[in-house]
């Protein structure tokens, strides 16, 4: 093992911690708040106005950490690009809802489309520069079979990685949910990262060292919210970094909470169509019905790390 790789963790951490209480005041005097759904759990109520786009301090810790080893580790680029690229989409989607006051931000169109664009010159990327196959490794083979798609590749890549970055998404609606399961995800991509000596070790780690950082300031009563800016990111980290690995299918294990996020939704606003108005869930995403069933937002969120961490060491036994 590479001992040196616990660096980039301690840099990103650092900077994390360094850049949050330069942020976070600056997102205050924006007015850079959360608004609270009425109708949503009335335990959120109280935390309208609390700063919202504190994934900024994410992406500067990934990206600053990974510049310090690009020249050393090329590969580190496409996953960096992928996730500054989603980055960028939720930094729009936020300005424009928190700043400008837009309620919906970004159009589900212009969303999407911008979306479309980052995954397909990531898809150009990997088949043309940095010649990644795009067979993926089939978990519980013992890293010996891989699946090859052929022409259907791409597409399933558009799919695997746009919907990982609104699992993501999805997931990102309690104190330090999100940063809590995908900095176990990273964790488990770093240690794949590390023993198949991929060259995306750095930003792996420093995707860990930024979560940590960024998790003081977010964890139960957060101080400030990662927004579409972190949790669109953190989509398009996870995503690109399976892909560079040619793990996409140990996304649908080790990120099985962003799935079951993304498939509660869709689950309730089918069942309210079909049933003229009926509720499947008490609320969706699945982590709200939790709540609206008498657990506390730290007991969900503590409930989904253990679960991520299990599929992780599920994953580790997988490869």
């Amino acid at each position: 093992m590479d001992y040196k790789m616990v660096i980039p963790v301690l840099i990103a951490f650092g900077l994390s911690v360094l850049i949050g209480p330069v942020v976070i005041p600056i997102l205050r005097r924006l007015k850079m708040g959360q608004t609270e759904r009425e109708e949503g759990v009335k335990s959120h109520l109280k935390k309208a106005g609390t700063p919202t786009m504190g994934g900024v301090i994410i992406l500067l810790a990934i990206a600053i950490t990974s510049l310090i080893y690009v020249r050393e580790y090329p590969k580190v680029i496409p996953v960096l690009f992928v996730t500054l690229g989603f980055g960028l989409i939720g930094f729009l989607d936020d300005y424009l809802k928190v700043v400008l006051k837009r309620s919906d931000g970004l159009m589900p169109k212009q969303k999407m489309a911008l979306q479309i664009v980052v995954t397909a010159v990531f898809a150009f990327y990997l088949v043309k520069v940095a010649d990644v196959p795009l067979t993926m490794l089939v978990p519980f083979t013992g890293g010996k079979l891989y699946w090859d798609l052929g022409w259907l590749a791409i597409p399933v890549l558009f799919i695997a990685v746009i919907g990982t970055v609104n699992g993501v998404n999805f997931t990102d609606g309690l104190d330090g949910l999100a940063s809590s399961v995908t900095v176990l995800v990273a964790t488990f991509f770093t240690v794949v990262a590390m023993g198949t000596k991929s060259g995306i070790e750095p930003i792996t780690c420093s995707v860990v060292g930024a979560l940590l950082g960024f998790l003081l300031f977010n964890v139960y009563p957060a101080s400030v919210f990662m927004g579409d800016t972190g949790s669109l990111a953190l989509g398009g980290f996870v995503a690109s970094a399976a892909y560079m690995l040619q793990m996409p299918l140990f996304i649908l294990i080790v990120g099985l909470i962003y799935l079951v996020e993304v498939l509660s939704v869709m689950i309730q606003v089918s069942y309210f169509k079909i049933t003229h108005g009926k509720r499947f869930f008490k609320m969706a995403p699945i982590h709200h019905h939790f709540e609206l069933c008498g657990w506390s937002e730290t007991k969900v969120v503590a409930v989904f790390a253990i679960i991520t961490a299990v599929l992780c060491l599920i994953a580790l036994l997988a490869m």
